[in-house]
Order: structure tokens, then sequence, then C-alpha cells
């Protein structure tokens, strides 16, 4: 990953900086702090799968987002350039980005502290994603199979009807925020229930009340017939990873949420 991730910084004209070399899950991603020629901060992700997964959703999000949204408003760091490489039967795929200056909200997708954020901020993440769910794409971040399992199995109810759907980033948790707000990871964005980004980002604030009353208080469609849905896909999501060994932290306020859901 390392040698393919400095061939790409020679394709890209970038210089990589020491220290901050960031790795993602099973080390299929490899960040880095870059240059531009003409010394932007800019950040270098290194993404790989076998070549004949090297397709599809997750492998074309990042380029698909920019021709969609752009900088979001200022709200999503701008793609730059990407690179590709094939070797020995896997793919590479180098993504050049405007670097974001601000550490993200919580090192870990569960906020495990109270957040103090001004109004203005709950204010632009409420807009930036009411612009994201007003795009049409073709890219699908959740189907109705999935509810319908799952739900059932984790939560305790059928799937409830879908009033409507839209368009939703699909993985907006602590870890890919940050204030001034800017929006991280596009990977697997796409059509999904109403309210499904307000539902994630719930859960994963679950352990923290007054924030979890704030996430309540900006997205009104949580706790309301049109959110039943999409709070329960997430909650069963998330049973799911629990009863897979991860967000075990989560456990109890889960099953506390599938509780309320079954009474709704």
């Amino acid at each position: 990953m390392r040698a393919h991730q400095a061939r790409a910084a020679k394709a890209l004209d970038v210089q990589t900086e020491p220290g901050g070399e960031l790795w993602g899950w099973a080390g299929r991603t490899l960040g880095a702090p870059a240059r531009t020629a003409a010394g932007a901060p800019a950040w270098l992700r290194l993404v790989s799968a076998p070549a004949g997964k090297a397709s599809g959703k997750l492998w074309e999000g990042a380029l698909d987002a920019q021709h969609t949204f752009g900088d979001l408003d200022g709200h999503r760091p701008a793609l730059l350039g990407v690179h590709d490489v094939f070797d020995d039967g896997t793919a590479y795929r180098a993504e050049l980005s405007v670097r974001v200056g601000q550490p993200v909200l919580s090192d870990d997708p569960i906020l495990q502290h109270d957040l103090q954020l001004p109004g203005s901020w709950w204010t632009d993440l409420s807009e930036a994603l009411e612009k994201v769910s007003a795009t049409a794409t073709d890219r699908v971040a959740l189907r109705q199979q999935y509810m319908d399992r799952a739900i059932p199995q984790f939560v305790g109810i059928p799937a409830p009807a879908v009033t409507c759907w839209t368009t939703a980033h699909s993985d907006l948790h602590w870890a890919n925020l940050t204030a001034p707000l800017r929006i991280l990871d596009w990977e697997g964005w796409g059509r999904a229930l109403e309210g499904f980004d307000a539902a994630t980002l719930f859960a994963y604030t679950l352990l923290q009340p007054d924030t979890t009353i704030r996430v309540r208080d900006v997205f009104p469609v949580l706790g309301s017939p049109a959110g039943l849905a999409a709070e329960a896909t997430v909650c069963a999501m998330l049973l799911q990873t629990v009863a897979r060994g991860d967000n075990l932290a989560l456990e109890g306020q889960l099953r506390t949420w599938s509780e309320e859901l079954r009474r709704r």
C-alpha cells in the first residue's frame, strides 16, 4: 500500500508529508497528508480491492459525489484527482482531495463525550443534508429487501411502510464530521429512507443524552411516523453489528431504542 501510494503521489504531482498516516479498516485504505505542486494542502487516500471488485457503489462513491455535489457549499472536501492502477490481481485507486484543517469531532463513530456545538453548526448540517436529500441519483445505499429481513429479526416488528425515499450520505457519524462543518467519507452515498442520515447520527449519539436531545430537536423527523422506518432500519443495522461483536458499547441503548420502536 505504501509503495502504491508513493507511485500515485508521483502520478498526481503531489508530495506526501511525514507523519499523519491513517490506515482504514483491515488495511483496505491508507491516507496521508500531502502538498500539491503549488503548495496547497491536500489529502491522498489509497483504496485497494481485488481487481474483479473494483467497481460499483463503494469504489465510485467519492468520484460520483464530486460530480454530483462538488464541494457542497464548502461542507465537503473537493476531489482534486484520481489515479487508478492494477497490479497482480489487485486494483488501487488514489483519490486526491482538499485537506480538511480541522480534526474530526470524535476518533470513534460513537460519540464518547457531549459536544458544545454552536447553533450555526447544526443549521449548516441540516441544510447540507437537505441539499443532499433533494438530489436525484440512481445510486442505492439501502434496499427494501434488507429492511424486510433485518427489522423483524433485530427489532421485532414488521418493516414499517416507507413513505419517502431520498438521497443520503448513509454513513453519518461523529468520526465523519468536523467543526466548522465538513462531511467526510462519501463512499456509500445513495438512495435511502427519509430520515436515514438523522437516524444514523442519532444512533451514534446514544451514549450522550444532551447531544441526543439536540439531534432530535434539529431533525424533527425522528420520533415522527415518517421517521419510523428509518429509525427501525438503523436500529436493526447496529443491533446486527452488535451480534457480530461490534459496537458493543451501544448494546443497552440500542435495545432500549428497539423497545421504544416496538411501542410506536
